[in-house]
């Protein structure tokens, strides 16, 4: 059986798939601002550990240098 589509009925289909990308885009976005500030994090505890490291090795280095 073959189904026919009026003009009235792809406009409406048009506007039912129109308003489900613009859904989709606005989830999209927000997963985006979410991934920006989970990088954000990131970037900050990977400072935060190089500076840790950085303190250990010249404490370290310090130590040494005093006990020659």
């Amino acid at each position: 059986m073959r189904s026919t589509w009026t003009d009235s009925r792809l406009d409406e289909f048009k506007n039912s798939v129109d308003s489900r990308l613009g859904e989709l885009g606005q989830r999209v976005d927000r997963l985006s601002e979410r991934v920006d500030k989970i990088q954000h994090t990131m970037v900050h505890g990977f400072i935060a550990i190089m500076i840790g490291m950085m303190t250990g090795f010249l404490g370290l280095a310090g130590v040494l240098i005093t006990k020659l």
